[in-house]
């Protein structure tokens, strides 16, 4: 066994695949309260683990003892993290606000922030609940909850900071606020980055949920992709290896990378999303075109029975319904996504 330390769930997704070897373990509570950690497992390749590829096996497998090494993988982590940025934007000065959830991106950060510094590259970054705290002192990191994303806006208007970056625990996902500290959906988000992939790569494979389309299918049909929807969760990186795609995107704020394994990373996004423009500039136009409600969750009794009942009264001639992921149905004028979510705890 082989034990690389504090770490995000995608550092071992990339320790798995960069070390080539047969599988990897993350323990987390991801964006949950302490009192439910549990486990992220991939096999070779960093291949999700799943009911279907493996899981039950795992489960019956009696543990055989075995050696035990401690080692690192972070340099070449970041490295790998440092070839997806365009150095020519970083180069003008700039602030940014990183707020880590007390999680485990703080680490990532101060390295990151090192290489900066070694070529002189003048941002600068203001950090939030930095220290990783399993308690977690300042809420649950999860900025997807609204009261969860008060704390990096505000630091982004004290700092008057070009862009603010909100992980959760385990930082697969990162949240992203522009220059006037407003929280920009994850629906926009993975429109930028689909344009950026394809700039370099047209006539590639995007991946998308089928929660909000609008926005994301005409973002890659004007940039020369191919929209490709699928289920969230384990499905969704099963089907960017089947499809070869470069780039795959959640409203959730999970984003996929071809060159990362198909894994999700979020760490890159945000690196990504450092520009010439800033953030609100980027996503103004997009978002007048295609405004959105963004999630809302609501806990409910008889949630398939309710789901039934809007299906049938909204289902009429004229609508377009789609059953990839709930239900979607859509008219010319509007869209709405239901679906039944399991609590994660």
């Amino acid at each position: 066994m082989l034990d690389i330390g504090l770490s995000g769930t995608e550092e071992i997704y990339f320790a798995t695949f960069h070390l080539g070897i047969d599988g990897g373990i993350e323990v987390t509570v991801s964006h949950n309260s302490m009192n439910y950690s549990g486990m992220k497992l991939v096999r070779k390749g960093a291949r999700p683990i799943s009911g279907d590829t493996g899981l039950r096996d795992v489960q019956r497998h009696e543990a055989a003892r075995g050696s035990y090494k401690q080692i690192s993988v972070l340099d070449a982590y970041v490295d790998r993290l440092m070839s997806y940025i365009d150095l020519v934007n970083f180069t003008q000065p700039m602030k940014l606000v990183i707020n880590s959830g007390n999680g485990t991106a703080g680490h990532v950060i101060d390295e990151i922030e090192k290489l900066f510094q070694q070529a002189n590259m003048p941002v600068s970054f203001i950090k939030v609940h930095h220290k990783a705290d399993g308690n977690f002192p300042n809420r649950i990191p999860n900025p997807l909850l609204l009261e969860c994303r008060k704390d990096t806006s505000d630091a982004v208007r004290n700092h008057q900071a070009d862009m603010g970056i909100a992980f959760d625990g385990d930082f697969d996902r990162c949240f992203l606020f522009d220059e006037h500290a407003e929280f920009i959906e994850g629906y926009y988000i993975v429109g930028l980055l689909a344009e950026a992939f394809l700039k370099k790569e047209p006539g590639e494979k995007i991946i998308h949920d089928p929660l909000l389309t609008w926005n994301t299918v005409d973002v890659f049909t004007k940039a020369g992709g191919i929209p490709v929807m699928s289920k969230t969760g384990h499905a969704f990186k099963e089907r960017m290896r089947e499809e070869d795609a470069v780039y795959g995107g959640e409203i959730s704020a999970h984003h996929y990378f071809r060159d990362f394994a198909y894994c999700d990373s979020g760490m890159i996004p945000w690196l990504l999303a450092v520009k010439g423009q800033t953030l609100s500039q980027q996503v103004e136009e997009r978002m007048t075109a295609f405004p959105c409600s963004g999630e809302i969750n609501s806990k409910i009794h008889n949630a398939h029975e309710k789901i039934n009942k809007i299906r049938n009264e909204y289902e009429v001639e004229g609508c377009t319904l789609e059953l990839n992921d709930g239900i979607s149905i859509a008219y010319k004028e509007w869209r709405l996504n239901l679906r039944i979510q399991i609590p994660s705890h």
